[in-house]
């Protein structure tokens, strides 16, 4: 268990949909759905949807500030929302799904309102921010039926997310746009073939199939990080092989049904590129999985260029 904890307390409308984008990050200890904000103590689900209790639908987060940091979540939080509805959140209307940043000390404060000003001068959005920043107040945890909701019952949650206008809206607004014509200047062949066109390059003939060094795998298009040497096995595929992404978030998964077999396809979430497939023929141990990725959709950073390079808070992996 770290010894290094902190809180971060946010309110993006229904709970079910803000526990996902964080749960089972690096450096996060747990997600409660719950209230807070209001007025009335120990409030139940029926007695918050009212609208008369002041209080908002929240997530509360225990984090470990030196793997994951404030700056970080407050962005997830944002990519997560429609931060210019002063009413609620997509089809979920009333006071008690509107979206807020509830701060725990100053410097929570300092940061939120900062990434608040950086977001309205983007002009992103036409309208006016409407999230507030305000003072953390007593949290109370929902019941246990809204708990972990996107895990307990997934096919219902991924319904009422697309349902419900978020998952759109986030895709919309988020995904980091692509000029594909660019791109096409930009990339080998091989490498625009795999990002854009779903593309598989050739086993045992590829840049990173058998890459010992110690470092890590980033997004050739956005640089985000993916993969850590860390979780690299040779499953004698002949294509780079992970047990797992180092953040779940920067990976999306998607059925993918082409040449007469159904797989499931790994994409990058920022620029949505064409990453691999991930199989459940990997380590046991390690949890089951085989990310078999194409060495062409990434780029490696070597431990000792990590610093240099902008990843120094990636070390702690290496650690």
């Amino acid at each position: 268990m770290t010894n290094h904890k902190a809180l971060a307390t946010f309110a993006g409308g229904c709970f079910w949909c803000m526990v996902e984008p964080f749960d089972e990050r690096p450096g996060i200890i747990s997600v409660i759905s719950g209230y807070t904000g209001g007025t009335i103590e120990n409030p139940t689900y029926e007695q918050v949807c009212s609208n008369e209790t002041g209080h908002v639908e929240a997530v509360q987060i225990t984090y470990d500030p030196q793997v994951m940091s404030y700056e970080q979540l407050v962005s997830t939080f944002w990519q997560q929302i429609d931060p210019t509805d002063p009413g609620g959140q997509f089809n979920d209307r009333g006071e008690s799904y509107q979206t807020a940043i509830f701060y725990h000390d100053e410097e929570q404060k300092q940061v939120a309102e900062k990434s608040k000003q950086e977001l309205e001068a983007s002009g992103k959005f036409t309208k006016q921010i409407a999230t507030k920043i305000i003072p953390a107040k007593t949290f109370y945890p929902a019941e246990e039926q809204h708990q972990d909701y996107y895990k307990k019952r997934s096919s219902h949650y991924r319904l009422y997310k697309k349902g419900s206008g978020r998952e759109d809206f986030i895709k919309e607004n988020w995904q980091q746009p692509v000029d594909k014509s660019k791109l096409k200047e930009q990339l080998t062949p091989i490498q625009y073939s795999v990002t854009q066109e779903n593309g598989t390059e050739r086993p045992f003939q590829n840049e990173y199939w058998d890459n010992e060094e110690e470092g890590i795998y980033i997004d050739l298009i956005s640089g985000n990080v993916l993969f850590s040497s860390k979780d690299k096995f040779d499953a004698a595929c002949g294509w780079p092989s992970f047990t797992k992404p180092v953040d779940k978030y920067e990976v999306t998964e998607h059925t993918d049904e082409t040449h007469g077999m159904i797989r499931t396809e790994v994409r990058s979430k920022t620029a949505n590129s064409h990453l691999g497939h991930v199989f459940e023929d990997g380590p046991v141990e390690a949890g089951g999985l085989r990310y078999c990725m194409n060495s062409a959709a990434m780029k490696f950073i070597p431990k000792e260029e990590m610093v240099e390079k902008g990843y120094k808070k990636y070390l702690y992996l290496f650690n």
